[in-house]
């Protein structure tokens, strides 16, 4: 017979608190991230676990663990936590966080990704590997450490930070994140975010010649592509220098029209700029409102094979022309829906540009906590994935907003140990997700049971 039954508004998340406890995840964590704060009633690496529920939940500021978390005392007990501590003080541990704290986290992160992900035991032989390389701005306030004018997507004349993303794209997962002042762009940290994925996915010469790193024009410097060859990755790099593109684009003599963007052009460079290594060179242009063209040029070492792998489509048996220079532009503008897409599910989904913190290392902190946020959902969207086929279309805000609050009912013991999680049967996704995770709960000794409630 239960002791206690407690309703929660995310029922459905107590259930992904469950699965993160039977995957030990937080266990890492604990192992080698240490706090430096006096304990008084609440562990610091507990009240870290409370800033973690609360982005999970949906919380898009610290302030929102005293009304998302606090009173909902089910969830709590579902990730295994007692009680839940006051926002102010979980705000104060993350202040208390130093570097030390901070590569700790990484440390813990690299950990858990290595055995989770999907990234970290791909088959390289059986097929490359994709890396996406982006950053985007944080805006922040005055007082907000190394928050600097810089540049800053719809804000102009703001201040923040940069964060640095590398993506392992075919299992939209986040291998590695950085933060950085306001005014760093992606030309002078390319290297270093790519070293810290090899890192963590420990790309030896062997590795990274299976690996193909896709990056925007801002990593496009001659130095950073040159690096990347040296490297023995296959690159897809837009071009940074507009002046080169704009004179590598008139050297083009025959233009072909895009047939996904029809104001778009594309052809070969005659003359390609020499690199430290063979590459390809293709140039795009589309006009101005002065009746001129904007210029940008792809470089490339991939083979025709590979284009059409990374844009998707088999290798025609007979291959034009056209069917060439499609795959090219459609294998590099994949990178909207990959890098740039996870950019938008992290600030739409889970707040990253809207917890902002006067110190720098706690507000470090807060991005890898939202980075282990963003891949334990996209874990468990695959999961769901293998029930039912739709869940897979789902990004971060409808994961957040739609499947982990499903509210309920969360039954527990007398011992404190969860027994049940009961689900309004009226909620649209609460059919398909007790299907889909039904098998695993079972198998686990957690009942998922669907009631009017």
């Amino acid at each position: 017979m239960t002791k206690y039954n407690r309703f929660s508004p995310c029922a459905s998340l107590a259930v992904i608190g469950w699965y993160m406890r039977q995957l030990k995840i937080w266990e890492g964590v604990k192992e080698y991230v240490h706090i430096k704060q006096k304990q008084i009633k609440h562990k610091p690496i507990d009240k870290l676990l409370d800033a973690f529920i609360n982005i999970l939940a949906g919380g898009h500021g610290i302030v929102e663990v005293n009304t998302r978390i606090r009173s909902d005392r089910g969830l709590q007990q579902a990730f295994g936590r007692e009680a839940c501590a006051d926002q102010a003080t979980v705000s104060q541990t993350l202040n208390a966080c130093s570097g030390e704290t901070v590569e700790g986290m990484r440390q813990a992160l690299q950990m858990i990704y290595r055995a989770q992900s999907g990234g970290y035991q791909h088959n390289y032989e059986q097929s490359h590997q994709v890396l996406d390389v982006d950053m985007t701005g944080l805006v922040a306030g005055y007082q907000a450490e190394q928050a600097t004018k810089g540049y800053f997507s719809g804000h102009k004349n703001r201040r923040g930070r940069q964060l640095g993303r590398v993506l392992v794209t075919l299992y939209n997962e986040i291998v590695y994140e950085k933060l950085y002042p306001g005014t760093v762009q992606l030309e002078q940290n390319l290297q270093e975010l790519i070293v810290g994925a090899e890192g963590v996915l420990e790309l030896d010469e062997s590795r990274r010649h299976q690996t193909i790193v896709r990056v925007d024009g801002g990593g496009g410097r001659d130095a950073d592509i040159n690096w990347l060859l040296a490297r023995k990755y296959f690159i897809l790099v837009k071009v940074k220098n507009w002046l080169r593109a704009q004179k590598l684009g008139k050297s083009v003599q025959t233009w072909y029209p895009d047939p996904k963007v029809p104001e778009r052009q594309v052809g070969w460079v005659e003359t390609p700029h020499p690199y430290d290594h063979p590459t390809r060179q293709l140039a795009m242009r589309w006009p101005k409102a002065n009746g001129q063209w904007h210029y940008r040029v792809l470089v490339f070492n991939l083979s025709d094979e590979m284009l059409f792998e990374l844009s998707g489509k088999p290798l025609p048996e007979s291959l034009s022309l056209e069917d060439q220079l499609e795959a090219i532009v459609n294998a590099y503008d994949q990178r909207g829906g990959g890098v740039e897409t996870t950019i938008k599910g992290s600030k739409s989904g889970l707040g990253i540009h809207k917890r902002n913190k006067r110190s720098f290392t706690a507000q470090e902190m807060l991005v890898l906590l939202a980075q282990l946020a963003y891949n334990l959902i996209s874990w468990v969207r695959n999961l769901l994935a293998k029930g039912c086929s739709a869940f897979k279309k789902y990004g971060m805000l409808r994961m957040v907003r739609d499947v982990f609050h499903i509210f309920g009912c969360i039954q527990f013991s007398q011992q404190n140990q969860l027994e049940a999680i009961v689900l309004n049967r009226d909620h649209r996704l609460a059919l398909p997700f007790s299907e889909a995770l039904r098998p695993l709960l079972r198998e686990n000794g957690l009942r998922l049971i669907l009631r009017k409630i």
